[in-house]
């Protein structure tokens, strides 16, 4: 909407005169920064709101895990859930006001978040109405998210250059290049779903999801405005994508809204963020990573999220074929749970892994 007030300053005669003071909307860092501050503003402003409603609605709050760890009993009963509606709520009101809303690339990472916070949303309310752990039907659930993000996929070849378009770019390498044809809808859907799941795997102490995806954030932010500016596309070897640097201001709204969010969600939380926010914050970062051509990245920049992702399979898998587990408990962070560590101990050691992964990832786009 701001971004408006650029054309205005153009055919409104009044306007003119402020038009050195608007042509700063035309730059995407300044808008970035505005995003930011809406976000955490919105949240902090409306949160206490939402908190009390979902509190009022929910009554018995989230149900919490029999088979988790003992202490979550006590220390979390009660506590609401679909704490990504102040996520969602404070990301699109940002987005909306200070993206180029003729930016194709925005709208679709918008209908993947979107799309897959419904589904978590649809998932948090029956868990909580029906006060179980089964929610929505697991097949179900993942065959919605698979359309969705195939549908996005293919909205984002159809915006790209061919053959690049269909490509998967490695990183380290400046001229290594695969293009994947039509499988490239299977393999970004994958990357799309995925990550969804990773974040929504990670989501279960306070504070411990919501600051890696905003490192992660703050970090395909910067590679988004960097893959979508020629010049600096070209000195850093890395594949130019024009539109894909609008990019960058929903990572800003979503940087501030997940701070205010954590104000929120800080050890005691007074909300969880639920499905509802993991599953569109995994998918938004999953959408933006293929958007941009840096899908392999994600998972060295989300190292965590894999790592919680994988804690669960290797757990499963091991259970089934051989009836031992490998962890005390997963996902991976209910194992340090087990072997003694606070949550507060947990929480920070994961976000400074998070931070090193970040930093690791994004030397990537020089080691060319």
């Amino acid at each position: 909407m701001f971004y408006w007030l650029i054309d205005l300053s153009n055919t409104v005669p009044g306007l003119s005169i402020f038009k050195p003071l608007l042509n700063v909307f035309r730059y995407i860092t300044f808008r970035t920064g505005g995003a930011m501050v809406t976000g955490a503003l919105f949240v902090f402003l409306f949160g206490p709101w939402i908190i009390d409603n979902l509190r009022l609605r929910q009554g018995k709050g989230q149900p919490i895990r029999a088979d988790g760890p003992q202490s979550h009993l006590v220390s979390k009963k009660g506590t609401p859930t679909m704490g990504g509606l102040m996520i969602l709520s404070g990301l699109v009101v940002s987005t909306v006001l200070w993206a180029n809303p003729l930016n194709p690339y925005v709208w679709i990472v918008l209908a993947v978040t979107l799309g897959f916070g419904f589904i978590g949303f649809y998932d948090d309310y029956l868990k909580v109405t029906k006060q179980t752990h089964a929610g929505f039907a697991g097949r179900t659930r993942l065959l919605l998210e698979l359309l969705i993000a195939l549908a996005a996929c293919y909205a984002l070849t159809r915006l790209g250059r061919e053959p690049f378009s269909t490509a998967l770019v490695i990183p380290f390498f400046k001229d290594v290049v695969v293009d994947l044809g039509w499988f490239f809808l299977a393999f970004g859907a994958f990357i799309i779903v995925g990550a969804g799941n990773a974040v929504n795997l990670t989501d279960g102490l306070d504070g411990l999801a919501i600051v890696p995806v905003m490192i992660a954030s703050a970090s395909f932010g910067m590679i988004a405005y960097l893959a979508g500016n020629a010049v600096f596309a070209d000195y850093l070897q890395i594949n130019y994508i024009a539109g894909t640097g609008e990019l960058a201001v929903l990572c800003g709204a979503v940087l501030g809204a997940g701070l205010g969010f954590l104000w929120f969600n800080a050890p005691p939380a007074s909300i969880f963020m639920g499905d509802t926010g993991s599953l569109a914050l995994g998918g938004m970062l999953g959408s933006i990573a293929v958007a941009v051509k840096h899908e392999i990245v994600l998972a060295v920049i989300g190292g965590l999220f894999v790592l919680e992702a994988v804690s669960v399979i290797v757990q499963v898998a091991s259970f089934k074929l051989t009836g031992k587990r490998i962890f005390k408990m997963a996902p991976i962070h209910h194992h340090f749970e087990q072997l003694g560590w606070t949550e507060p101990q947990i929480v920070i050691r994961f976000w400074i892994i998070s931070v090193m992964l970040a930093l690791a990832g994004l030397s990537t786009l020089k080691l060319r």
